[in-house]
């Protein structure tokens, strides 16, 4: 493999993921000094990489919020409400943190990040097709949790009072990975929300059942 190939190469064989992670210092180089303070599972995950799996259950809001919430899992390409099994592969390489997410039986989708200046006065930019997010991290009981600080769509900031707050972080529970996802509105409360525990694939391992 060159050196070049640094970053996660999957590819989907009639459901079967084949991917190469190689260790990397992005993330360990962007908390300088803070990293210690991640659960050193996490720290592990962002420094060698690797693949999590396991159930989450995705739940709507009612009435006017869980319209809401159905459009914007279209964007996102969240299945139906319901418990499903999810596949998370966080790579990374020198210049990039890449975060795949499939639920079973639907297409990977890939978030990719990028880091600006350090933990104490930077950020990360998250890009997902047009739309771009400006974040930031609070480590809390050893979790990483997003903080978002600014929204763009096609390059252009929108105003926060009309975009969805959101709470995602994942945080390790008895050895196990907790991932937690949910995007609500004012008055309205929750859009939609995904969450549960996952565990690591071994690197030999096709994830099937």
């Amino acid at each position: 493999m060159t050196t070049n190939e640094k970053r996660v190469i999957l590819e989907t064989r009639q459901s079967l993921f084949i991917f190469i992670i190689m260790s990397s210092e992005l993330v360990k180089d962007w908390f300088a000094d803070r990293f210690s303070d991640l659960h050193p599972l996490l720290q592990k995950l962002h420094v060698e990489g690797g693949r999590l799996r396991g159930k989450v259950d995705l739940y709507y809001g009612s009435g006017i919020s869980g319209i809401l919430g159905r459009r914007l899992a279209r964007k996102m390409k969240l299945p139906g409400p319901g418990s499903h099994e999810l596949s998370v592969t966080i790579s990374h390489d020198d210049e990039y943190l890449y975060w795949n997410r499939r639920f079973k039986s639907q297409h990977s989708v890939e978030s990719l990040f990028r880091p600006v200046g350090d933990y104490e006065d930077g950020y990360w930019i998250e890009t997902a097709g047009p739309l771009s997010l400006k974040l930031t991290v609070d480590i809390k009981n050893g979790g990483w949790h997003w903080r978002c600080l600014q929204v763009c769509l096609f390059g252009c900031p929108i105003p926060m009072w009309l975009t969805p707050s959101s709470v995602a972080y994942k945080e390790i529970k008895n050895n196990r990975y907790q991932f937690h996802v949910s995007f609500s509105l004012p008055i309205l409360g929750v859009l939609v929300t995904y969450k549960g525990m996952l565990d690591v694939i071994s690197e030999g391992s096709d994830g099937s059942e």
